[in-house]
């Protein structure tokens, strides 16, 4: 099975629809913590929607349109890594993240999404690759920093989420700044 370390106790490795329960049992954790900012809390509630949630990237990794990735800490899942979007002729990707509170501060979202960027411009031809964040997430937008991402702009109300409009930051990196840049 493909897995990368990401740290000393840490890896990267597919996330497939086979892991639903653990999943499920992960976003039970963080729930609160990863739903302040994103969706993904919000649309795991159950078994069915978790094999329902993997099974979609399932089907996007299949049509070379999308992937996703869970990092694992001491055998536990404790966030992931995806291209929520691919559009290989086109050339562009918007890669996101998400973590539970426990594996906060251990560099292994910049780690792993090094990673699928490295994947997705040597190996997918990606030009462009986009991290989209609400403005109030400065953790996301700290990752972007760090990655080499330029901040382009905000979208202003652009971003629905539980209800409330937000401001969305677009970072991206394009193939020659990252290929300089490693």
């Amino acid at each position: 099975m493909f897995e990368r370390v990401i740290g000393e106790d840490a890896v990267l490795r597919p996330l497939e629809p086979w892991y639903a329960g653990e999943f499920l049992a992960h976003m039970d954790r963080g729930r609160e913590f990863i739903g302040r900012y994103i969706g993904l809390a919000d649309a795991v509630t159950d078994l069915a929607s978790s094999r329902a949630f993997l099974q979609a990237y399932a089907d996007k990794a299949a049509a070379d349109a999308g992937r996703i990735s869970g990092i694992w800490a001491a055998g536990t899942l404790v966030g992931g890594v995806l291209f929520r979007t691919m559009d290989v002729p086109a050339g562009n990707a918007e890669a996101g993240c998400w973590l539970e509170p426990a594996a906060v501060g251990r560099g292994l979202v910049t780690r792993a999404a090094r990673l699928i960027i490295d994947w997705a411009v040597d190996e997918r031809g990606i030009h462009r690759v986009e991290w989209l964040l609400s403005t109030g997430n400065t953790a996301s937008a700290a990752v972007a920093q760090r990655l080499g991402m330029t901040k382009e702009g905000v979208l202003r109300d652009y971003g629905l989420h539980r209800g409330k409009r937000s401001d969305i930051e677009i970072w991206s990196v394009l193939a020659p700044e990252w290929r300089a840049a490693r």
